[in-house]
C-alpha cells in the first residue's frame, strides 16, 4: 500500500470513528433533548464529521451523499464506491 493509500484509508477510518459519535449522540439526544452537554458534543463531532468529509471529497471525490453536490455539480454516480473499490 502506497502513502496515498494509507491516508486515504487513514481519513475513511477518522469518519467512521466520527460518523459513529454523532449516530450514538443523536440516538441518545432522541430521548435527551434538554441535555445541553450531549448537544454541545453532537455539535462538535457533526463539524468534524462535515471537515472530514470535505477533505476526503477534496481528495477522492464524495464518500457520502452529504458532499456529493459541491458547485451544484452531481458527482455521486461518477466515481467508485467504497465497495467498488474506491477506498480502503
Amino acid at each position: 500500500m502506497n502513502a496515498n493509500q494509507m491516508e486515504r484509508c487513514k481519513l475513511y477510518r477518522w469518519i467512521h470513528m466520527v460518523s459513529f459519535a454523532v449516530t450514538d449522540i443523536t440516538l441518545y439526544l432522541d430521548t435527551h433533548p434538554e441535555d445541553m452537554a450531549a448537544l454541545d458534543y453532537f455539535n462538535h463531532y457533526r463539524e468534524l464529521r462535515m471537515q472530514a468529509l470535505k477533505e476526503y471529497e477534496c481528495k477522492y471525490g464524495p464518500l457520502t451523499i452529504d458532499t456529493a453536490t459541491p458547485e451544484g455539480k452531481w458527482l455521486w454516480s461518477t466515481q467508485p464506491m467504497p465497495w467498488e473499490g474506491g477506498c480502503c
